[in-house]
């Protein structure tokens, strides 16, 4: 019964590195340029993951302090997206799993993260997460509307994600309450899943 959250992280981990190899999906190429862009970062767990976690860590430092990723994540989106040809699969692996780890470690030990560093910490999350879903499009992708459609995703999870955030530990300011407990324990799986993914990359 013990091993039973290791086997369960080794699987997210396990299911993390291979979201990469995935093509196209067809519902979003029915949809349109623009659908596929908002659509296909949520099907990937590892923007699911990296995504939430930013908005969790954005939303546990105030409002005041969040709301400036709200500008700066769409824009990190697009720019990964027009440096997708210099990232390389397996870079791109390690760096989710870094800032899973990183992200994770912040959470779990509810750091008073300055504004200047989450803005450069949800920057970078944006340009490898834009990187990654760029390096999966074809020749025949509208770039311009799938770039729309990644950054209003972005905007949307992130913002929401914050907000759900600051709502959930507005009640309490008291690091010991099991709501402030709660988020610390996501950080802890966050950044075990992080260390897990990083592992299976630099194994493989």
């Amino acid at each position: 019964m013990k091993l039973k959250p290791v086997r369960v992280l080794m699987a997210v981990a396990i299911l993390l590195t291979g979201t990469s190899a995935a093509d196209a999906h067809v519902v979003a190429a029915r949809l349109g340029d623009f659908y596929m862009g908002a659509s296909h970062p949520l099907t990937d767990l590892q923007d699911v993951v990296l995504w939430i976690a930013t908005g969790v860590l954005a939303g546990t430092l105030g409002a005041s302090k969040g709301r400036w990723l709200i500008p700066v994540f769409p824009i990190g989106l697009l720019v990964g997206l027009s440096l997708a040809p210099v990232f390389g699969t397996v870079s791109t692996q390690l760096a989710d799993a870094t800032m899973m780890l990183a992200i994770g470690m912040l959470l779990a030990a509810a750091a008073q993260v300055p504004t200047l560093v989450l803005c450069a910490i949800a920057f970078a999350v944006a340009v490898i997460r834009g990187a990654a879903n760029g390096a999966e499009l074809g020749p025949e992708t509208d770039r311009l509307l799938f770039a729309a459609g990644l950054a209003c995703v972005g905007y949307g999870v992130v913002t929401l994600t914050m907000a759900l955030t600051v709502v959930f530990k507005r009640t309490s300011d008291s690091v010991t309450s099991w709501r402030a407990i709660a988020v610390r324990a996501l950080g802890g799986w966050i950044g075990a899943i992080g260390l897990m993914m990083a592992s299976l990359v630099l194994a493989s």
